[in-house]
């Protein structure tokens, strides 16, 4: 701030901190999974405590090992496959004691509640869950993954990695899987399910769950190109094998269902062939329209908390028009939304029309946006046209 001395005339700078705009981090996921009883804990941690996180890793080395089932492996496929940083939380619970380590690990999700940089939540160990045989307690994963799911539509800004269950290789099989998760028939659903499981490099001769391949993918796909693309026709850089050799009709059918599947390709290796969600709702059905809107409202969040007590005028509702308008017009010529022109592209409306006086006096503000958000080509139609001596493409 410049100081005037004296009174004397001529030009005075005023130095003014500008209200910075705050980076919006994606492609950020937690690992929520088991450790054994003997595994170490981060500094810290207090005595005998039997959890710990959520813990930030900005590289694979820095887990501490110790894990019961497939947390390890989730972590390395994420780094293996591009990831940036993760969040890991860590229970020392057998997986033999299922309902236990089942319930410990839903309680776990609401440990990451205050980390506003995650938006990708996966339990890797929901498949380690073992019944009183030692067989798989498919009853105890559906029940956290639809613990999950619910974590994520509450938290409002996340999507559930979910996996497949293992050694399903029918069809009909995986589709009552998605059934039993409770998915609504309308309006968004916060989570992915991926099939079939992999084989890494790390885990040979185990299959794991491709939970953190995928998020992986998803991370340096939003690097790479942005949040608004789709996670997909991305190759898995550490799976050597499938877990299921999955035929034409097969991958039509559990496309339907939304299930994302994972393929195998000669000269192109393993690439996930999907980017649905499971909403069975066409206008909420491809995982980066979903993502795309989520970080929206992350961003939202993030960056125009200065509008709260702000006094409910005119000025108020043009400034939150401009302030988004120049958001969305960053997304648009990134190529996020369709359109040749902003206006073809999006739109915003904060006016007197939305906020009556019975609302301004309910301390309310109503803002309006549209979108007009691009969908990945899922089918490429090839017209094959066929004439005497010559054969046309189109």
């Amino acid at each position: 701030m410049a100081t005037v001395v004296g009174g004397v005339p001529g030009v005075y700078i005023q130095e003014r901190r500008a209200r910075s705009r705050r980076a919006l981090p994606t492609g950020v996921p937690v690992f929520i999974g088991l450790l054994r009883p003997d595994a170490p804990m981060p500094a810290g941690t207090a005595a005998g405590a039997d959890m710990y996180g959520p813990v930030a890793l900005h590289h694979k080395t820095e887990f501490r090992g110790g894990a019961a089932a497939f947390l390890g492996h989730a972590i390395d496929g994420f780094f293996d496959n591009g990831g940036g940083y993760c969040y890991v939380v860590g229970i020392k619970a057998n997986p033999a004691s299922g309902a236990f380590a089942a319930e410990r690990m839903r309680k776990a999700l609401a440990l990451t509640v205050a980390l506003d940089d995650i938006d990708l939540v996966a339990t890797p160990d929901a498949q380690a869950l073992l019944d009183e045989l030692g067989a798989v307690a498919e009853s105890l994963v559906l029940e956290l993954q639809r613990a999950t799911i619910a974590h994520c539509t509450t938290a409002g800004n996340r999507i559930a990695l979910l996996d497949g269950l293992r050694d399903k290789t029918a069809v009909e099989l995986i589709k009552d899987q998605v059934k039993q998760l409770g998915i609504p028939a309308v309006g968004p659903v916060n989570a992915a399910i991926y099939h079939p499981w992999v084989r890494t490099i790390a885990s040979d001769p185990l299959f794991v769950p491709p939970c953190g391949q995928v998020a992986g993918i998803i991370s340096r796909t939003d690097e790479d190109f942005g949040v608004f693309t789709a996670p997909a026709n991305a190759e898995l850089r550490d799976a050597t094998d499938l877990d299921a050799a999955l035929d034409p009709d097969s991958l039509a059918s559990l496309n339907a269902a939304g299930v994302n599947c994972i393929r195998a390709f000669a000269s192109r290796g393993i690439r996930v062939w999907g980017a649905r969600t499971l909403s069975p709702d066409p206008g909420w059905a491809y995982l980066n329209v979903r993502r795309l809107v989520l970080t929206l409202l992350r961003w939202i969040d993030a960056n125009m908390a200065w509008a709260s007590f702000e006094p409910n005028v005119p000025a108020l509702w043009s400034r939150i028009e401009r302030e988004l308008t120049s958001y969305l017009t960053g997304l648009w010529r990134a190529g996020a939304l369709q359109g040749t022109s902003a206006s073809d592209a999006f739109f915003v409306r904060c006016d007197a029309e939305l906020n009556p006086t019975d609302r301004r006096e309910m301390g309310q503000v109503v803002t309006e946006i549209g979108l007009a958000v691009t969908t990945p080509a899922e089918f490429i139609i090839v017209s094959v046209q066929h004439r005497s001596g010559t054969t046309e493409l189109t």
